[in-house]
């Protein structure tokens, strides 16, 4: 990629890095799932596993950019408009990874799917299954259980199923 792709994206991923307030899934927890997607690349985890964390970071950075376009609208995006920044947000990160060779490879399948796609789609689930039951927690509740309960749910539900992928691979060796 060039250095103006390169800066645009950095700027643009600080821009979102930075809000003014509290959003529907909350920074820190963003954070913690694109900590979670380096190290887990760092350390040489297969792609299916490392692919779980960006699933998740994707839904997340969807989450945002639609509640903070609601909030300048002053009003909520309808369905439709959700649905189209989700597919928009996974298409920026995607895309690149598919004319980069990252997706694509031979051999580098699970189940007959490319390593990244399947382990982003299950990290999507997981991650949005997370948010549910945090806010499922919270309406039953009435409050929240414990702090930060909010950036534990989905980050341990991450890694949950990163470890269980984890096992899987390893035993289909």
């Amino acid at each position: 990629m060039s250095k103006k792709i390169i800066t645009a994206l950095l700027i643009l991923i600080s821009f979102f890095l930075l809000p003014a307030s509290a959003l529907a899934v909350c920074p820190v927890c963003t954070v913690a799932v694109g900590a979670g997607l380096g190290v887990s690349r760092a350390l040489g985890i297969d792609d299916a596993v490392t692919s779980v964390w960006i699933g998740g970071l994707i839904l997340s950075m969807s989450f945002w950019l639609i509640d903070w376009v609601g909030k300048r609208r002053k009003k909520s995006l309808n369905t439709n408009y959700q649905l189209l920044i989700a597919v928009l947000m996974y298409a920026l990160t995607l895309l690149p990874l598919h004319f980069s060779h990252f997706i694509g490879r031979p051999y580098n399948t699970l189940f007959g799917v490319d390593k990244i796609l399947f382990g982003s789609t299950v990290g999507s689930a997981v991650f949005m299954l997370a948010v549910w039951a945090d806010k499922k927690v919270r309406q039953v509740k009435g409050k929240q259980l414990f702090i930060y309960q909010k950036v534990v749910f989905p980050t341990s539900a991450l890694l949950t199923a990163s470890v269980i992928l984890e096992v899987i691979i390893r035993s289909l060796r």
